[in-house]
């Protein structure tokens, strides 16, 4: 059998590939499917450490925010505030995707006594009315043991947004007493200056430098009880 033959042969039973545009179609479609597999498996350890990172919420009955600033050099008194609402991505075993964000109710300020509650809401300092939530957005966590880390994130008070780092104590996770929910609770601490956020009244009887503690419990959103409901 001659070459020829042998050629127009193989043409005959795969016509397509013997095509120059078909061939090139071909070959366009093959290499798309190529990059896109490729791309999936760039992507796929990055989709399963995010599977492995639980979705929590923040059970805003049980956590709650600590802050405390000079009053006139005399003491430090403290004020309590709580969370409104936020949600947390969280694995024990790996933190190095675990985010978080939350919003702070500023409104809510307790500080013991009603008539210093209505002051520290005034305009001059927390200014509720106006701009009711602080709200805070993590970019980042630093691991430091099994234990302890450090949450890189923005704060935004008053409408103004600085960085804010929160060093912290994972304290556990895991079911509760009754076991109606699975819960990670934390421990964490920061430092900020008032005047950052444009809080710039009575600097001579208020001091710059304000104390802040968080002592957070969340709540794994597949668990669908109340927080309430399940005390203390």
């Amino acid at each position: 059998m001659s070459f020829t033959r042998t050629s127009e042969t193989i043409c005959s039973a795969a016509a397509r590939w013997c095509d120059p545009a078909e061939s090139a179609r071909l070959l366009r479609m093959t290499r798309s499917r190529l990059i896109g597999f490729l791309l999936w498996l760039a992507l796929f350890p990055l989709a399963t450490a995010h599977a492995a990172s639980a979705s929590y919420r923040y059970d805003t009955v049980h956590s709650q925010v600590l802050f405390s600033i000079s009053h006139d050099g005399y003491s430090r008194p403290f004020g309590r505030l709580h969370i409104a609402r936020g949600w947390l991505r969280f694995d024990p075993d790996d933190w190095s995707n675990a985010a978080t964000e939350l919003d702070i109710d500023l409104a809510g300020v307790d500080m013991g006594d009603a008539d210093w509650n209505a002051a520290v809401c005034k305009p001059a300092l927390l200014d509720c009315a106006a701009h009711r939530y602080a709200h805070f957005v993590s970019t980042g966590v630093e691991r430091k043991d099994d234990r302890h880390g450090v949450l890189h994130g923005k704060l935004t008070l008053r409408g103004i947004t600085r960085p804010l780092d929160l060093p912290f104590t994972f304290n556990r996770a895991a079911k509760t007493l009754y076991g109606l929910h699975s819960v990670a609770g934390f421990s964490a601490t920061a430092t900020l200056d008032r005047r950052s956020f444009g809080l710039t009244a009575f600097p001579g009887s208020i001091g710059q430098q304000v104390n802040i503690w968080l002592e957070l419990e969340a709540i794994r959103s597949d668990d669908r009880a109340s927080p309430s409901k399940e005390q203390p």
